[in-house]
């Protein structure tokens, strides 16, 4: 027998119950890959957004590493002391990434809207001991739309300003107009999400310097890839910690680092900076509480996780797979340059690229339609309407088939045709992308 229905008040019609009698190990595991069965193959290489993969054993031992300290709580890492040392050989190594200085301090954080969040909350709370309290950030309409949800959570005024029409990137003299005696943060992105392309950080942190307030670079997409892209030659502006005026900066280790989902860093220039993130309280009866960051009781897996993956595909292993995800990205972006009917948004600086309809015959939408009936999965976004693909290292083994998927859509694709969901369900929303 299942709980009485006189004790079930506020049921919706229909709804799941429990079991009378819990499933066994073997039907839970079954029911659970039943539930999966329609879900994008992403370990195959069939999605170009939301899920990386580096290599099958990276992704096994994430797992692995994962499971074993899933029940471990980083609320409190004086009873895990193993979280600990992770977490700082992980801090260690981002620090790295980012050239930041021997002053920077950072924080693990669950993903890259956390470590925006927070970005945003200890610049609110920094200028507010100042006396700003009505603040503003300033940051292109290109910037990750958590900053959105920063202000809502934090009442920080969003100050949004256009970015340059023809390449995408911040106008940092425009973002300077928009600025005033209340602003107290600038952002910029490395690179930005929806075209891919580097804003110009120097001339943004410069902007933030001179009016001495903060600058954040999200640098969630690049910040494991950017790196080895100098290492290879690539060109690129400068658009780390080497920046005088960058004052925070995010990278998601769950993307191009190829950790299990839950694992970014939020990295301050200094101790002092970082000092505003935490929250701590004794006011209320159980005592003394504080955390680092939005979440109380967080799971040790991503920590391990991401600890592990790191020092398994080391130096060498993240050079080889960045280059084998930016020759498939250049690759892709020929292709494209080469079909007349379609149109790259820009060219890609880093892994991530986005391409429209040349004309206004092809709907770009309809494209994406049947390419999901190819079975693969791709961003839509807008504006302008646009494919975007996050380009990752899986992806050697299948943009051939894809690029050939695509020329066989393009062909069956007449007319304005039906499109679906027109610059909706996009990663670029959530960070599950960066999440």
């Amino acid at each position: 027998m299942g709980i009485p229905a006189s004790s079930r008040r506020g049921a919706l019609p229909n709804a799941p119950e429990l079991p009378a009698h819990g499933w066994s190990t073997d039907e839970t595991l079954e029911r659970l890959e039943a539930l999966r069965a329609t879900d994008v193959r992403w370990k195959e290489g069939r999605a170009f957004s939301l899920a990386y993969l580096a290599t099958p054993a990276a992704h096994e031992l994430a797992t692995e590493a994962y499971r074993r300290f899933s029940g471990e709580n980083a609320l409190n890492v004086e009873a895990f002391p193993s979280l600990r040392a992770m977490q700082s050989d992980v801090l260690a190594i981002a620090s790295r990434w980012l050239a930041a200085p021997e002053s920077a301090r950072g924080f693990f954080t669950s993903g890259g809207t956390e470590s925006i969040l927070m970005a945003v909350k200890s610049a609110r709370g920094q200028f507010r001991a100042a006396g700003i309290t009505q603040p503003n950030m300033v940051l292109p309409t290109s910037a990750h739309a958590a900053f959105h949800k920063a202000a809502a959570y934090f009442d920080v005024e969003l100050r949004l300003v256009p970015v340059c029409s023809e390449t995408w990137h911040a106008d940092p003299q425009a973002m300077a107009k928009a600025s005033d005696a209340n602003t107290i943060l600038f952002v910029a992105s490395a690179p930005q999400y929806p075209q891919g392309v580097v804003d110009p950080v120097a001339d943004i942190a410069a902007i933030a310097a001179e009016r001495g307030v903060n600058c954040h670079v999200d640098a969630c997409m690049g910040g494991v890839t950017l790196p080895y892209l100098q290492r290879l030659g690539v060109p690129l502006p400068a658009w780390n910690f080497v920046v005088d005026g960058v004052t925070s900066m995010s990278v998601d280790l769950h993307k191009f680092g190829y950790t299990a989902k839950g694992a970014s860093v939020i990295m301050y220039r200094n101790a002092e900076l970082r000092s505003h993130q935490g929250f701590v309280t004794d006011n209320w009866l159980g005592g003394m509480y504080g955390s680092s960051g939005a979440l109380g009781t967080k799971s040790g897996g991503p920590i391990a996780a991401a600890w592990a993956v790191l020092h398994h595909l080391g130096d060498d292993g993240y050079e080889a797979l960045t280059r084998s995800a930016r020759d498939t990205t250049l690759a892709i972006a020929a292709a494209i340059n080469a079909d007349s009917r379609l149109v790259l948004r820009a060219t890609p600086d880093a892994t991530l690229l986005s391409f429209g309809a040349a004309t206004p015959e092809l709907n770009i939408y309809a494209v994406a339609d049947g390419l999901a009936a190819r079975g693969w999965y791709v961003d839509r976004q807008a504006p302008p309407p646009s494919i975007h693909l996050t380009v990752n290292a899986i992806h050697a083994q299948t943009h051939h088939e894809f690029l050939a998927d695509l020329a066989a859509t393009l062909e069956g694709v007449s007319g304005a045709g039906s499109a679906t969901g027109a610059g909706s369900a996009s990663s670029a929303g959530t960070y599950g992308t960066l999440e």
